[in-house]
């Protein structure tokens, strides 16, 4: 009998319980599907959440393993705490491709059977906020299985009512942070800026194709990772408490001598920021934190001149965004409360 190829699923989430519940039956749904391929173990990190989601994973999916934070990890926190239940970390780290990409065959375990520790062949890196279509993790296991030098695959996303969204970037450079801080709103032309190279975007001939194509990163909203990858490299970056992380980790195998890929044909339903929108300011911080750790960290990437040019860009449109909360304050449209919050919080990013 041939083995199943083995997948962990990992969904760290925070006060989404209803999508929550959505995402893990549809990873039910495609391990039933894909059973005589796939072993698909579902591990779920609950970041401290108090509209009951822990309680309604721990009803309702019994094979899921939970993992009930008693504060909220972050986004790269979390994920780290179940790559560390899975068993990574606690083997000898690879650092050469070579010894690695040579077997694309499943691996073998490197804890006991009676252990708590489930060491899969790839690693998915799933939001609560996603639902899994189709065929769209056995497309994904098969790719990495017939690219051994390839870590990361992608999938291709779309929002909730069928509209394209964008799933893998080039490294942000200027201009992206410059159309970023100020959107050419009005302009003739200005959709075609915003989905050009430019912008970081990839032609919409390569999506609408549906084959692979070779990313600077992908989102980590749908992120399958090689698990020999992760031995050779380590986990996320904890420095990144959420966003950027996974571009990070993107550069960090690459660096390493992999490569990184989207599936557009590999469809999974993205909901898109349900999270991050309960705590908008301080999101917008850590955003902006987590953005230059990126670009302070890989100085072959970003010179200092480009990096100081940056941050005169940040500082300019966090300087134009608080005159503007300001007036909305004048004229009654936000209360003082949402004011204080949001000043606070560009003061804290001009000066990052």
């Amino acid at each position: 009998m041939t083995k199943r190829t083995q997948l962990a699923v990992i969904v760290v989430s925070y006060n989404v319980r209803d999508l929550l519940r959505t995402c893990l039956r549809s990873v039910a749904a495609t391990a039933r599907r894909a059973a005589d391929q796939l072993d698909v173990r579902t591990v779920v990190v609950d970041n401290a959440s108090s509209d009951g989601s822990a309680a309604m994973v721990a009803a309702e999916f019994p094979d899921v393993h939970l993992i009930a934070s008693p504060k909220n990890l972050g986004f790269t926190g979390g994920n780290n705490a179940a790559l560390r239940w899975l068993g990574f970390g606690n083997r000898p780290r690879m650092t050469r491709i070579e010894q690695i990409s040579a077997d694309s065959g499943p691996r073998k375990s490197a804890q006991s059977a009676s252990s708590a520790f489930y060491s899969p062949d790839y690693v998915l890196l799933l939001n609560p906020d996603a639902e899994v279509t189709g065929d769209a993790l056995p497309r994904m296991v098969a790719f990495l299985a017939q690219n051994p030098r390839a870590a990361v695959c992608g999938a291709g996303l779309r929002y909730g009512d069928g509209r394209f969204q964008h799933s893998a970037f080039r490294f942000p450079g200027v201009m992206q942070v410059l159309l970023d801080l100020f959107p050419p709103v009005g302009v003739r032309g200005a959709h075609r800026l915003l989905d050009s190279r430019l912008n970081g975007r990839y032609p919409a001939a390569l999506w609408r194709s549906g084959a692979p194509f070779a990313v600077d990163f992908v989102l980590g909203a749908a992120m399958m990772v090689r698990g020999a990858a992760i031995d050779a490299v380590g986990g996320l970056d904890d420095g990144y408490w959420m966003y950027c992380e996974e571009m990070d980790w993107c550069r960090r195998f690459q660096r390493a001598g992999w490569t990184v890929h989207v599936l557009p044909a590999a469809q999974i339903v993205h909901h898109e920021a349900q999270s991050s929108r309960q705590v908008r300011w301080s999101a917008q911080v850590r955003l902006w934190r987590s953005r230059f750790r990126f670009f302070s960290k890989h100085a072959d990437l970003y010179s200092p001149v480009q990096v100081a040019a940056i941050r005169g860009l940040v500082r300019l449109a966090m300087t134009q965004q608080a005159r503007k909360i300001e007036r909305q304050f004048a004229s009654g449209r936000i209360d003082g409360v949402e004011a204080g919050e949001a000043l606070a919080a560009l003061t804290t990013i001009a000066q990052l």
